[in-house]
């Protein structure tokens, strides 16, 4: 669904309301205030909506390139919300996961923070952010879910060694094996960059975008005209994997 930005109030799907937590991935890898990361005033929306017919515990959690702690950028953001716990990937206890999907397009497993999947509903938050050409859309925030000393080469400052694999699949891969409930496009503003993530050109959009991530992406793409690879790389996937 698309909302014009004025407009959006959060209500959240009635399995909300029976869930115990409630976990929400922000873009927050850098400490540079929305569009380039995800803005608080959002965040707070979805949080009131969640508080409105559930008590459960609400999380957020994100991890940035190099390793270094998540706090300092959480604080920066103003991320202090009452009753809502906010972790660092990193000093989660990582589980291996297997793909389900009957051939990976890139990686068989995934490891991944245990607090993910022990959480009733899951939710991801971007904002509209255009990378060298390419959307950087709701399944594309998932990447730093996953632990920076795994997946981080030899230098360890980002994802370098996914990236080598081809980001497209690999986040075609996450899709299917991290079992995300809602993604949220924050696109009240489009921000390109190139070569620097955090400095790049504004351009006004009014939307919010919300719904299955998948779905969700396919959407913001279709209305705005963006070049996302990944979405092609599940659509083949989903061929192998509802026959």
């Amino acid at each position: 669904m698309i909302f014009k930005d004025s407009e959006f109030i959060f209500e959240p799907p009635p399995v909300v309301s029976r869930a115990r937590r409630v976990l929400i991935k922000p873009s927050a890898c850098y400490p540079v205030p929305y569009p380039v990361t995800t803005s608080r005033d959002i965040l707070s929306v979805i949080i009131e909506g969640i508080r409105r017919v559930s008590d459960a515990d609400i999380i957020l959690l994100e991890g940035t390139p190099g390793g270094d702690s998540i706090q300092p950028i959480y604080q920066t953001l103003r991320y202090n919300f009452p009753r809502v716990l906010t972790l660092d990937v990193n000093n989660c206890i990582w589980v291996e996961v297997d793909n389900p999907l009957p051939k990976a397009l890139s990686i068989p497993t995934f490891w991944v923070p245990n607090v993910v999947l022990s959480s009733d509903y899951l939710i991801t938050v971007a904002p509209l952010k255009i990378s060298q050409g390419k959307a950087d859309l709701s399944l594309m925030n998932l990447l730093s879910l996953l632990p920076n000393s795994k997946y981080g080469g030899e230098a360890q400052r980002d994802w370098r060694a996914l990236y080598n694999l081809g980001i497209d699949k690999v986040v075609a891969d996450l899709y299917f094996t991290l079992p995300f409930d809602l993604g949220i496009i924050e696109a009240r503003q489009k921000f390109t960059a190139q070569d620097d993530p955090t400095h790049g050109e504004v351009e006004e959009c009014g939307k919010i975008f919300i719904g299955e991530p998948y779905q969700v992406d396919c959407e913001a793409s279709e209305a705005l005209g963006l070049k996302t690879g990944y979405l092609d790389w599940i659509s083949i996937a989903k061929i192998g994997f509802e026959s």
